[in-house]
């Protein structure tokens, strides 16, 4: 004899009624367990991945940016050694947030220290503040180089004297913390040095000593390489005129042999002395007509007299007395007053003429200043793939260039390289078949493929949690609600077991949960089972990888 049927939630209401006390909490906790252990999955595949947005912060830094974080309501979390972790989708937004803040401030204070001078500081102490105000400021701007992690400074400044022999110039040290497997070439500590030596009123370029964290002297290599050979700026140059001369001769051949098909390589020889001549040279001096006149000067004296007290040459003949005068015998009218004129003129006119004439002189005069880094040699190796041309057959074939074709190379490599004999200068073109290798990148295993790794955790996150829900609904809840729904037997007055709950409608008849779904569910659990131990056998590490980051995030 059947009971009446009852509805499905009143007939598991009274059957968890009927369940003693100790069953009820043990159905309860199961199925609260089950419920947290699901939500605790959900949140878990969730959850952000965290990554590094600050390391090796002190302590005051590390605390200003938490408090930052703090007032940006941005999650967080903190490691030691001063690390901090951000979800990994808000790193840079929060980098560039926290760096208009001027955070974190790398431990060193610069000139902030100036505005919140103390009433009643003296003279020492302003010093010493603006000096460790510089000396961060210096460190600041060295920590900007790619890399520096982070720098300290150290000034020495002497105290300024009126006497001369006193004087003493100032000095600096530098020492940088570089990050791992980098290094500063020279170029960079020639920038630090002639930075600080520029920063410090008086302080020269080479009072400045520049360590890393080694205890390595960087400025030492920098001072000797300069006085043994070449600086890099000069290296720099040549690898540019090398440089410069390779591509104008490949871009002057490519047209004619094909792109691809010419390679040439130039070794310069330059001259970085730096050379000053001045010579000065005689020519012999042209005929006076051709010639310039620098400066001329005449001098003409005329002087005429009628007698006087004295004439003639001044001594003891001037002053006896005239002899007796003779007269011809047969004189014209007026001979006599013509002599005694006469006589008398011829006592007192006197005539210089002189000229001085001075030409100009054909002299050269020539200062040379040689150029820096002028060229002494070039050496210049050009090597001409065959050309590809159509044989008998037909088909295509590499075959040497002609004897012409040849010589209009040369000629334009030497037209383009500027060829000089005189200079020593040497040219060598050489035909050749280009030997062709392609280069074969090695196979990357599935295992190491960024994609691959990253799509292997996804899909092994994913079928965890798909697993494990599986195993909450139909290895847990199911069974407890088939035994909480399960029609007791009752006893009927002929002595006959009954079932209470019917056999259709009742989660425990048949109209419950099919045994075949139940047990093709069970089937693909265990498919699935399988399928995970098999890529955990076949990818061992992969799988351990995965576990491990698992872990890291609980």
């Amino acid at each position: 004899m059947a009971l009446p049927t009852q509805q499905p939630l009143t007939t598991l209401v009274q059957r968890f009624n009927e369940l003693p006390n100790q069953r009820k909490l043990g159905l309860l906790g199961g199925i609260a367990a089950s419920i947290a252990l699901f939500v605790g999955l959900l949140l878990w595949s969730s959850s952000p991945d965290y990554k590094v947005l600050f390391a090796n912060l002190s302590e005051r830094d590390a605390g200003s940016v938490v408090a930052a974080l703090q007032q940006m309501n941005v999650p967080y979390q903190t490691q030691a050694g001063g690390a901090i972790l951000v979800p990994q989708d808000k790193v840079y937004d929060v980098r560039f947030q926290l760096a208009s803040q001027g955070l974190p401030k790398g431990g060193a204070v610069g000139f902030e220290l100036m505005d919140n001078a103390k009433l009643g500081m003296t003279q020492f102490q302003e010093q010493l503040a603006f000096q460790r105000g510089l000396e961060g400021e210096l460190a600041r701007t060295i920590q900007s180089l790619s890399p520096v992690e982070a720098a300290r400074v150290h000034l020495a400044i002497p105290k300024p004297s009126v006497f001369v022999r006193e004087k003493q110039s100032p000095s600096a040290s530098v020492m940088v913390n570089l990050y791992a497997g980098r290094r500063l070439d020279e170029a960079q500590v020639n920038a630090i040095v002639h930075m600080v030596g520029s920063s410090v009123p008086g302080l020269n370029a080479s009072q400045v000593t520049v360590i890393d964290q080694a205890g390595n002297l960087l400025t030492a290599t920098n001072s000797e390489s300069s006085l043994q050979g070449l600086n890099s700026s000069q290296l720099d140059y040549l690898r540019k005129v090398e440089g410069y001369y390779a591509e104008r001769i490949e871009a002057i051949v490519a047209p004619i042999v094909g792109k691809g098909n010419v390679r040439a390589e130039v070794r310069a020889d330059l001259d970085f002395s730096l050379s000053e001549l001045t010579s000065e040279s005689f020519r012999p001096n042209p005929t006076p007509d051709a010639q310039a006149i620098r400066s001329q000067q005449s001098v003409e004296e005329t002087s005429q007299g009628a007698g006087g007290p004295a004439a003639g040459v001044p001594g003891a003949l001037t002053n006896q007395p005239p002899g007796p005068a003779s007269a011809p015998l047969t004189a014209p009218p007026g001979a006599n007053a013509g002599a005694n004129t006469g006589a008398g003129a011829a006592g007192g006119t006197s005539s210089r003429k002189e000229s001085t004439v001075n030409f100009e002189l054909d002299k050269t005069i020539r200062h040379v200043k040689e150029p820096l880094g002028r060229i002494k040699r070039l050496s210049v190796a050009v090597v001409v793939n065959y050309r590809q041309a159509a044989g008998d057959d037909g088909q295509l074939a590499a075959k040497p260039l002609n004897p012409q074709e040849l010589e209009q190379v040369n000629s334009l490599v030497k037209e383009s390289m500027g060829f000089s004999q005189e200079r020593g200068d040497t040219l060598n073109v050489v035909n050749a078949a280009f030997t062709e290798t392609k280069e074969q990148l090695p196979d990357v295993p599935l295992w190491k493929d960024p994609d691959n790794v990253a799509f292997a955790k996804d899909l092994l996150k994913n079928l965890l949690i798909f697993g494990l829900a599986f195993y909450l609904v139909f290895g847990v809840l199911r069974p407890l609600l088939r035994d909480l729904v399960k029609s007791p037997a009752a006893v009927t007055p002929e002595g006959e077991q009954v079932s209470l709950g019917g056999e259709e409608g009742l989660p425990g008849g048949r109209g419950g949960m099919p045994g075949g779904e139940a047990g093709s569910a069970t089937e693909q659990y265990n498919e699935l089972l399988r399928t995970v131990r098999e890529f955990a056998k076949q990818n061992p590490k992969l799988a351990a990888d995965i576990v491990k980051e698992w872990l890291a995030k609980e």
